[in-house]
């Protein structure tokens, strides 16, 4: 429901052999975002996102969207058995213990004047799987609807009806009425138990006659109402939100927000439990999602106000001011296992405490110093969802190396081979274009007609810049490129400008015209669907990339020919490539 991240690593979905590196953007400093905002609309019923319980403070990228595993079952008479069809299997070179469902929970019920024709639910049955289960059925001509979803146990999920998005949470045993208007699914959504009895009296008079059956029912119909209320009372409201007006204030007052708002959840909790039976299970959530909210925005406070509030220093903060993380019980918490937030929380936790070494995220031992820390301070099963969620990060943004080394070293942490064929998957996906990979070759001519490699730069910085003289946007840089060129002059580092034009005459035209320094070589014929396009995952120009020394990607995301910080950037990078590999060790944590 509510809570602050301190990076949102982007999770791309199966199915590409070569993923593109993401385009023009910077190894990221940490990127806060904030709690408690209005869920996000899903794009479409096909590709839905599951909405964030935080509106994101953009600094880098934006990482790629997830995609959901569709799954579509035809709509049934009420009372009818509906069976989803199961999901696509996902490839993956390790075979996954395989988890059956505990269960079903079943979502019936009518939507008054529909705006769309299908309604859906989404669900993670893995927290480091990067797709989404989508499970869609389409609408009768009443507008009512039936689905059938597996669980595994408790877990969260999203209701999607066209761009509308509203938060479940669902077991074995769920068997809800749904009800709301197609034009104000937010404003409208009520549940109720199926085949229980209601009004006030028949309550009164049957609570003890309840089955157990009936009672779960009632408790789940319980639980994704306070859902609701929760979100129109909290995440809909600014007031309770970081930002975009809390996040201003200083230090006292902002802890003063953050304890108003956190007793106020409490007593919101603690007010619908006593007047309400929840299960177990979601007390424990609902109650994780207050006290992980409070800790997480607490703790990325400092961070995201200097990154927001740009007219100030960064604040100084009082010496007692991180006591809190010294609270018993707060790292390693059982009940909250099934909180998003508290995951996110621990993931900041190691972060932040690795940074207090004055480690940043741009040091080449940054992601093995983080799952280090995490492998000592983390006990229990969050263990191995939060060295997972570390993996993820270095996969994208650690030595390809170091990632091998690590994941290695993750099997002994997941003996039940839960996630690991997960991770597995991730880390071919990305190890093509992570750090330390080797940049594949190339035999070019360039525009005076001669023939050049990439290894005849072997011993060199090498910025490649892919672009086409047709492309309005290389065009604007090519002035900036002259320049930066000029500034590294006799410096150990080559610009080589690899175009792709389809037309050679009009490109060497241009080089000629214009004196263009640097490397001038042309891709003969196939521009972006030529095997260099390929092997480089070229999807657009113009794309930029900073290969080391070794020959070896050292930045698939440099900035811009155009960017004030490409200087500094790229005077960073000579002699990292040597930096990274001797910091390529990586001790077994689990002796």
């Amino acid at each position: 429901m509510l809570g602050t991240a301190l990076l949102a690593a982007p999770l791309l979905s199966y199915g590409q052999s070569k993923p593109a590196p993401a385009k023009n953007s910077v190894q990221p400093k940490p990127v806060p975002t904030t709690s408690a905002s209005p869920r996000k609309p899903a794009s479409s019923a096909a590709t839905v996102k599951k909405a964030p319980a935080a509106k994101a403070v953009q600094t880098k990228a934006a990482a790629p969207a997830t995609a959901a595993d569709e799954v579509e079952t035809a709509v049934a008479p009420a009372g009818a058995p509906v069976a989803p069809v199961p999901a696509p299997a996902k490839p993956a070179p390790v075979v996954a213990a395989v988890a059956k469902p505990t269960g079903t929970a079943v979502l019936s019920g009518r939507i008054t004047s529909p705006t769309t024709d299908s309604v859906g639910v989404t669900l993670r049955e893995n927290p480091l799987d990067p797709k989404e289960k989508l499970i869609r059925v389409p609408l009768n001509e009443k507008g009512e609807f039936k689905l059938v979803i597996p669980v595994y146990g408790s877990t969260k999920a999203d209701l999607v009806y066209g761009d509308d998005v509203a938060p479940l949470f669902l077991d074995a045993g769920t068997d809800m009425d749904v009800r709301f208007k197609g034009s104000d699914m937010s404003g409208t959504l009520k549940f109720r138990p199926n085949d229980v009895p209601t009004g006030l009296a028949t309550k009164l008079r049957n609570r003890a006659n309840l089955s157990e059956e009936q009672r779960h029912r009632q408790q789940a119909a319980n639980a994704n109402n306070y859902l609701v209320e929760a979100d129109a009372q909290f995440v809909e409201n600014d007031g309770f939100q970081v930002l975009p007006d809390n996040i201003q204030l200083y230090e006292a007052p902002f802890l003063s927000f953050l304890e108003y708002r956190r007793k106020h959840q409490f007593n919101f909790l603690e007010d619908h439990a006593a007047k309400q039976s929840f299960t177990q299970d979601f007390y424990n959530y609902a109650r994780a999602e207050v006290v992980y909210a409070y800790a997480n925005d607490r703790l990325t406070f400092q961070d995201l106000r200097e990154q927001v509030v740009n007219t100030e220093s960064r604040l100084k903060m009082a010496p007692d001011y991180y006591n809190f993380l010294r609270e018993p019980g707060l790292l390693n918490e059982p009940n909250a296992i099934q909180s998003e937030l508290y995951h996110e929380f621990l993931l900041n936790y190691i972060h932040f405490t690795v940074a207090q070494d004055k480690r940043q995220r741009s040091d080449p031992d940054f992601y093995p110093a983080s799952y280090a820390l995490a492998s000592k301070k983390l006990t229990g099963p969050v263990r191995a969802i939060v060295l997972g969620r570390i993996l993820q990060e270095s996969f994208r943004f650690g030595h390809v190396k170091q990632s091998a080394a690590m994941l290695a070293d993750y099997r002994t942490y997941d003996l039940k081979n839960q996630y690991y064929p997960t991770l597995q998957a991730d880390f071919d996906q990305h190890k093509d274009f992570a750090i330390g990979a080797p940049a594949p070759d190339f035999k070019l001519a360039t525009a005076a007609g001669d023939t050049v490699n990439l290894h005849d730069f072997a011993g060199k910085l090498v910025y490649l810049n892919f672009w086409k003289s047709t492309n309005g946007l290389c065009l604007r840089d090519l002035a900036y490129a002259q320049e930066l060129i000029k500034k590294f002059e006799g410096k150990n580092i080559t610009f080589i400008n690899i175009a792709l034009d389809e037309n050679e005459q009009a490109w060497r035209q241009l080089v000629t015209v214009k004196k263009l320094p640097g490397v001038q070589v042309r891709v003969p014929g196939g521009g972006l669907r030529s095997k260099l396009a390929s092997d480089y995952a070229l999807q657009e120009v113009p794309t930029y990339m900073l290969v080391g020394e070794d020959g070896t990607f050292l930045n698939t995301k440099p900035k811009r020919l155009s960017s004030r910080a490409a200087i500094d950037e790229i005077n960073q990078s000579f002699g990292k490539a040597s930096t990274y590999t001797s910091a390529i060790d990586f001790p077994a944590t689990k002796k």
